[in-house]
């Protein structure tokens, strides 16, 4: 059996949507695509390294994303760059709904009901499957109570609109922070792992008698 790990970039207020380009997802009209490139450097590529040589055996990724990677990592050949190496040979699976064939090198598509799929994926494959982007499919994801782990890349920016990481929907869970760093221009890497149900209480006064 296999963990299944979001990996998202987000803002300040949880927006995921179009972190690497203007024209990414401009969905809802949305005009701030690219948000996330000024927050790059040697730093963070380093840490975004570990994350996919690391720990990512499988890629799991919605249609659009997985258009996104396609059209551009199968032309990453520099053997030294460790990223394009990782991703052009890892297994991939892609959620979708209108691609009937995969042309990126080591694709799998996922038939039928998105969420009964992964669920299945998760019991025959072993290791870590990771999925990145993809807000529709992650949505599905956290409806279904599908993720065991979030690790996440929140940049020191607040945009006020676009797709949210977290939006209503998602199945009650508690986490706990299992790994952080910030980077040298203040992106803060978060690790959370899965740790069951949320728990309530109150700050209210017993009643004096």
């Amino acid at each position: 059996m296999s963990r299944l790990i979001v990996t998202a970039f987000v803002t300040l207020d949880g927006v995921m949507q179009a972190p690497g380009g203007p024209e990414e997802d401009v969905d809802g009209g949305f005009e701030h695509g690219g948000w996330q490139v000024p927050y790059v450097d040697d730093d963070f590529m380093g840490l975004m390294t570990g994350v996919f040589e690391d720990t990512a055996d499988h890629l799991l990724l919605g249609r659009k994303t997985y258009d996104i990677f396609a059209a551009y990592w199968p032309r990453v050949t520099d053997e030294n760059n460790s990223i394009g190496v990782k991703l052009n040979s890892m297994p991939k699976y892609v959620a979708s709904r209108t691609r009937t064939s995969l042309e990126w090198h080591n694709s799998h598509l996922l038939q039928g009901d998105a969420a009964e799929s992964v669920a299945q994926l998760k019991q025959r494959l072993d290791g870590v499957i990771m999925t990145q982007g993809s807000s529709d499919l992650i949505r599905t994801l956290q409806q279904h109570d599908l993720v065991d782990e979030y690790r996440l890349l929140v940049n020191p920016v607040i945009l006020g609109i676009g797709k949210r990481l977290f939006a209503e929907g998602a199945a009650p869970s508690a986490w706990r922070l299992s790994e952080s760093r910030t980077t040298s221009v203040g992106v803060r890497y978060c690790a959370y792992e899965r740790t069951g149900k949320p728990e309530y209480g109150t700050f209210l006064l017993d009643e004096q008698g």
